[in-house]
């Protein structure tokens, strides 16, 4: 709103200024990419790869940056067992958790861009197609494409312009646990 706001604001002085001879070369538009902050005090050994997935995302999308350790929309966690996922708490807040397991069969830049994928609005897509980043494992262990297609950019890209209002504030944004993306790691027996 306040971008709207700054936007009108902006355009009314411009045409004030018009109309009495004056010339603004060029007024800076508003700023209206949203920052999300994420976390990576317990990301462990994926920190790293966390700012990787962070910079696609940044490069993906139009309106949305991904930010480190400036707050806490995003906290990662590297844990043992039970499979990657994700928790969006709503659009942009939530949790991604690493399986270290699962990250030495998987690629594991794919797995961490594909679970902030979920935090950032999309569903998952088992057509394994490696193209698709929201097809998570069902492209196979030989999949390591790290980047969202353009039709998935521009999907996060319209939930974070405010051009599907509707969108994120209905249960399909909202609130929601991300399982099985990954198949899980074979037991072993012994």
């Amino acid at each position: 709103m306040t971008s709207r706001i700054s936007r009108l604001v902006a355009t009314s002085a411009a045409a004030a200024l018009a109309t009495l001879g004056v010339t603004v070369a060029n007024p800076a538009p508003a700023s209206a990419a949203m920052t999300i902050c994420y976390n990576t005090s317990q990301a462990g050994s994926f920190a790293g790869i966390a700012g990787q997935a962070a910079s696609i995302w940044n490069n993906a999308t139009t309106n949305l940056t991904l930010s480190a350790n400036c707050g806490s929309n995003l906290r990662i966690y590297q844990i043992t067992g039970g499979g990657s996922y994700a928790i969006r708490t709503s659009l942009g807040n939530g949790r991604v958790y690493i399986d270290t397991q699962q990250a030495q069969q998987y690629s594991p830049l794919r797995i961490m861009t594909h679970e902030i994928g979920h935090i950032l609005g999309l569903p998952d897509n088992y057509n394994g197609n490696c193209a698709i980043l929201m097809s998570g494992g069902s492209a196979g262990t030989s999949c390591t494409n790290p980047y969202p297609s353009t039709t998935e950019a521009n999907r996060v890209s319209n939930l974070f312009a405010g051009t599907r209002v509707a969108e994120r504030t209905t249960g399909e944004t909202g609130s929601a646990v991300f399982r099985d993306s990954w198949p899980a790691v074979a037991a072993t027996v012994g």
